[in-house]
């Protein structure tokens, strides 16, 4: 028998949790033909042997919502291993639309989510009103790799409200009718609806998003509607307020009978090594609910570097941190070098109260081509410029010049417990995530999550077994998602597969590239170890390089 493509000799990780073992996979057209061994030709044939063969990866909160219009490859996350993305996480989407609306959604997703506005309205069509015509949209910009969406609670109120929806809350007529779209929208192919309930997030004039106070009322009549149509709810929580924000998730499932992701940054609980959730996750899972929460794998932060506006002199409103931050990067290098401004620049930091709190946030990610994501506090900036008999702003700058610019910080604000995170997620009701691929794009780079999880926890560390991990990776974060025909390494499944060297993955040095509509920056983090990644049967990337292809489709709520 022949197939058009097969995979040999690899060690097949099935993504289901059970023990690796070699062998082949074959496929024909989109689907995975033979698992084990295959004793039929492909037209083509690739070598996996000494590597892994797993099911492609999941992401389940990127904000690729407006990129996608323009970079259907969809980088970072394709130099990683994710053959299936989530977009419209955090309430923040662009359908339901009026026509009239589209501004106000752009403006809001710029200051959120750290995306151009003018990219976000010149990069994409704006050709839909409804969310069913948005994936029609999307679905014309054939992507590299399958996207599934979230319908966003902000559109969907602004829809309804109008300019009220920031301020007021809905009448009960305009609850119903809010909760109406929303189904309207699940039924039309959103897998779920997204909340926000952070503060926060905030509009360009300063004022909370829609829908982050929104009333018991509101949310238990929109998670009925996307329950009754199919979908899961999705939410970000107000974190100052946990036990409120737990309860009303559960409030929110019991009327929905549904799944709930939500983002677990590590919390720590009343008891030592103890997570701040966990009572609440016990008390909803005993009923039977189903709750997801996503962790990243390391700690998360901003880029720091005078490649990026995240300066050792961040929030500074002295007058020389004020003028670096006004130059280009060649303007920034050329003032480091100057003795009198570099002068006035490290006598500044001195004078600021808050330039030890910033130095014990910031670590060297190394000169290497991977990043030192997991050093301790003894390596933190404060501590490498206390060994140096410098003031933090002396070494910041000093590892600047040396690596002419180049070098970066990671500014850690989230996930700060280290070592709390391999038994987080060891839990069963959390997944890796929280990259926010698409979002950021010019202060944070966190979309490298997957490598790095199998880099450091499974090859480094031996924490996490490998077949543990890729199940994470694959058909944990597919069953969130809703769809059974994809996540693992089975006869009649999606081929969505990668074949990965297990001994060489890792992420690299995140880089600031200028290629957003309008010259816009953006950082970007590629992957190694990546021999290929296949996406509906085809190759999308062979060592490490995309090839191209673009093979990915619309994932629709299948109701």
């Amino acid at each position: 028998m022949s197939y058009d493509l097969v995979i040999r000799n690899g060690l097949i990780v099935d993504g289901l949790g059970k023990a690796p073992f070699e062998g082949d996979v074959a496929v024909n057209g989109d689907t995975i033909a033979a698992i084990g061994k295959v004793d039929g030709e492909g037209t083509r044939e690739i070598d996996a042997a000494g590597n892994a063969v797993t099911p492609g990866f999941v992401d389940l909160h990127t904000h690729l919502d407006a990129q996608i219009g323009w970079d259907p490859q969809l980088t970072p996350i394709s130099w990683h291993g994710v053959t299936t993305a989530l977009m419209g996480n955090c309430g923040v989407t662009f359908a339901p639309v009026r026509p009239e609306g589209k501004e106000f959604l752009a403006e809001m997703m710029e200051s959120v989510e750290d995306i151009p506005r003018h990219a976000i309205l010149t990069g994409l069509p704006w050709d839909w009103n409804s969310y069913g015509e948005y994936l029609d949209a999307i679905q014309k910009l054939s992507p590299a790799i399958n996207v599934s969406g979230l319908v966003g609670h902000c559109a969907s109120r602004f829809y309804v409200m109008g300019e009220r929806a920031v301020d007021e809350n809905p009448t009960d007529d305009e609850i119903k009718q809010i909760a109406e779209l929303i189904g309207q929208s699940v039924k039309q192919g959103a897998v779920g609806f997204s909340t926000n309930r952070l503060p926060g997030h905030r509009l360009p004039d300063g004022r909370s998003i829609p829908g982050t106070f929104a009333t018991e009322a509101e949310l238990v009549a929109i998670s009925k509607a996307v329950g009754e149509n199919g979908g899961f709810l999705q939410s970000v929580l107000n974190y100052s307020k946990l036990p409120e924000e737990m309860a009303m998730l559960k409030k929110q499932l019991t009327a929905a009978g549904t799944r709930v992701l939500f983002s677990a940054p590590w919390n720590a609980g009343a008891t030592e090594g103890s997570n701040a959730y966990q009572a609440d996750i016990d008390d909803m899972q005993a009923g039977g609910m189903d709750i997801t929460g996503l962790t990243l794998p390391r700690s998360g932060g901003f880029i720091s570097g005078i490649k990026t506006d995240i300066l050792y002199g961040v929030g500074f409103n002295s007058p020389s941190w004020k003028a670096l931050r006004d130059l280009d990067f060649d303007g920034r290098l050329a003032a480091l070098k100057d003795d009198e401004f570099r002068g006035r620049l490290i006598d500044e930091a001195k004078e600021n109260q808050t330039t030890d709190r910033l130095a014990q946030s910031l670590y060297w990610l190394g000169e290497e081509d991977r990043p030192s994501y997991m050093k301790g506090r003894e390596e933190s900036l404060s501590s490498l410029a206390s060994a140096a008999g410098e003031h933090p702003s002396e070494t910041w700058i000093r590892l600047m010049l040396k690596t002419n610019g180049q070098g970066l910080f990671h500014m850690r604000f989230f996930n700060l417990d280290l070592e709390a995170i391999p038994g987080f997620l060891k839990n069963d009701w959390v997944l890796p995530g929280l990259g926010d691929a698409g979002a950021h794009v010019s202060q944070i780079m966190d979309t490298g999550w997957p490598s790095f999880l199998l880099s450091y926890w499974v090859r480094d560390r031996g924490v996490i077994s490998l077949e543990t991990a890729i199940q994470m990776l694959t058909s944990r974060q597919m069953r969130v998602l809703g769809f059974k025909d994809r996540g693992s390494l089975e006869v009649g499944k999606k081929a969505d597969i990668n074949v990965i060297d297990v001994d060489k993955v890792a992420e690299r040095q995140p880089e600031l590239v200028h290629d957003f509509p309008g010259g816009a920056p953006r950082l970007i983090q590629k992957g190694r170890g990546y021999q290929n990644t296949l996406v509906n049967g085809q190759v999308i990337l062979e060592n490490d390089q995309l090839t191209g292809s673009r093979a990915g489709t619309v994932l629709r709520n299948q109701n």
